[in-house]
């Protein structure tokens, strides 16, 4: 199967705006550039005083009765509105599942260097899965493979508050637990 390798358009920052003569209302609710309200008047009318200002009339609410334009410099405006979604999309995290796998012969360094791995995840947003595969012979040994997650479960909260999301419980040959910041 071949991959497709164009490139697909990526959605806009900000919505689109009926700019001066692209405004369709024949009567529009006037705003002017410093936010004051101008009242009612033509959509000719409104042009004209923005044309004489320099500036241009921006369709800021089209579904109002009547809509609602504004007198201002659409550059300076756009820009504005671009920042202002960067910043959210910047600030916006997605809590993710992230894996940390045990076993049940595990070392005190390997379960540091686990511990740190899990800590940095939770204080990331994300939650924390965590998993002990069962192989051979350590399958009729689940209370052991028990002990290693409340144990690894208790390394952690020295540090942070947890709760458990899901109690640790075996599915199949593994057992999973997952630990979230509480």
């Amino acid at each position: 199967m071949r991959i497709s390798r164009k490139r697909r358009p990526q959605k806009s920052l900000i919505p689109r705006y009926n700019l001066n003569d692209k405004i369709e209302a024949t009567e529009i609710r006037v705003l002017g550039a410093d936010g004051t309200n101008l009242g009612v008047m033509s959509t000719k009318e409104a042009l004209d005083l923005a044309k004489e200002k320099e500036l241009d009339l921006v369709e800021i609410n089209p579904k109002a009765l009547p809509p609602i334009a504004k007198i201002l410099d659409f550059k300076h405006f756009k820009y504005q509105k671009e920042k202002e979604a960067r910043k959210q999309k910047n600030k916006s995290h997605v809590s993710d599942l992230k894996g940390i796998r045990l076993s049940m012969r595990i070392g005190p360094g390997d379960l540091d260097t686990r511990k740190k791995q899990a800590a940095k995840f939770l204080d990331r947003g994300d939650k924390v899965k965590v998993e002990i595969i069962l192989r051979g012979a350590e399958r009729y040994k689940t209370p052991l493979a028990y002990q290693v997650i409340e144990k690894f479960h208790a390394l952690l909260t020295e540090d942070m508050q947890l709760k458990y999301e899901q109690e640790a419980k075996r599915q199949g040959n593994k057992i999973t637990a997952i630990i979230i910041k509480a």
